[in-house]
Formats: C-alpha cells, structure tokens, sequence
C-alpha cells in the first residue's frame, strides 16, 4: 500500500465489526491496525496517543454523534486522514462529513470492495467517495448553487424550453413573453455559454441536468 506501513486506529461500537475490518485492512500489504475503539472518547484518545495516518470511523457510536468530533480528531492529529465508514447513505450525510475534514465516505454494505480503496486514496491524499453517493451529491450542489454560468431563473426557463424543442412563438406563449422579449433572452443566453447552435445548447441543457424534474427519484 506503501513504502512504510500505514497504521490505522479502528472506531466502531461493534466488536465483530472491527474484527472483520481488522482482517480486510491487515490482509493488504503494508496496513497495521494499532487500535480499536468503540466510543468517540476512545477514539480521540487513541488517535491523540498512536498519531495514524488512517482513521476508520463509524457515524454511529454510542457515547455521542461522530461527526462533530471529526474537527477534534484533526486538531489532536493533523495528519490523521479520516474515512468514514457508515450505514448511512443520505448524500447529506456524505457531504457533512466530507466538509468537516473527512477524507473518504464509503458504505458498509460495500466495504469490501471500497475501504482498502477508500484508505489507499487517502494515504495519496486524494478523497473517496462511494461512487453511487457522489452522483447524488454532485447533483444536489449543482441545483443548490443555483443557475449554472449566470443565468438568470428566466433564461434557464427559455432554456430548458429551448432544449425541448419549442420555437420562439410557443416560448413566450408559454411564458407569456414577447417574442421579441424571448430572443432577448435567448441572445444573452447564448453570449453566456458561448454556444450558438440548438444541437448544442441540448446538449448543453443535458450536461446541466437542466432537464431532470425537480424532485426525480435518485
């Protein structure tokens, strides 16, 4: 995994858990477990003693929420890199942990496959996150960082419309526009994302995922 070994502090509150992470972690080359803990005040306490590169940390202890103490977990280690190992599969979740200084988010129900991933990326100081979960979260912060290249609410609308097909008339019917008003709009959406043709402001509007329903299933 690398030139040194790479030691790890294990938290979990369940003992069978951390056996099975034990055995996945120390069966790849080069990774030593050098403890376990199965409360957040364990775990600060022996990423304070042991100073690992890696922390494994589950969200869900027992004495209190893990998230919050992942700021404590770097102030005591500052090069500790942290990756979460949950249950949880909320993009929320993910996203939190992440901006609080986790390096990696991976799932149980798929830690086979992606913890020895998750631990080599951050060991190379690169972020892991299940693969599945970054397409929700890229999604959600797309449509919370509002309009994409400055658009207004109005010119995504003419947009999107645009996308689908609709000609001038029936947008500013639609949107009770003029038509005059609707090729404004679609003059300065054009000089905004440099695109000029409707083939390409489609496949604009699909890279944006400016067509997906509000709401849609993830």
């Amino acid at each position: 995994m690398a030139d040194r070994m790479v030691r790890v502090v294990l938290a979990d509150d369940h003992a069978i858990m951390r056996a099975g992470l034990r055995r996945l972690l120390e069966g790849e080359a080069g990774c030593e477990v050098v403890a376990e803990a199965g409360t957040v005040e364990d775990t600060l306490r022996y990423v304070a003693g042991h100073k690992p590169d890696i922390l494994v940390l589950d969200l869900s202890m027992p004495d209190r929420p893990s998230l919050p103490a992942i700021p404590e977990v770097l102030e005591a280690s500052p090069d500790t890199r942290i990756v979460v190992l949950t249950m949880q599969v909320e993009p929320a979740f993910a996203r939190e942990a992440l901006r609080a200084g986790a390096t990696g988010y991976v799932l149980k129900e798929a830690a086979d496959e992606e913890l020895i991933a998750a631990v080599k990326a951050a060991v190379a100081g690169r972020r892991y996150l299940n693969p599945h979960l970054a397409a929700r979260v890229a999604l959600e912060e797309s449509r919370e960082s509002g309009p994409p290249d400055g658009l207004s609410e109005r010119e995504v609308e003419v947009l999107k419309l645009i996308a689908l097909g609709f000609t001038n008339a029936e947008i500013a019917e639609k949107l009770y526009l003029s038509i005059r008003t609707v090729e404004t709009h679609r003059s300065h959406i054009q000089q905004k994302v440099r695109l000029t043709k409707r083939s390409e402001l489609v496949r604009y509007a699909l890279d944006k995922r400016l067509l997906e329903p509000e709401g849609q299933p993830e």
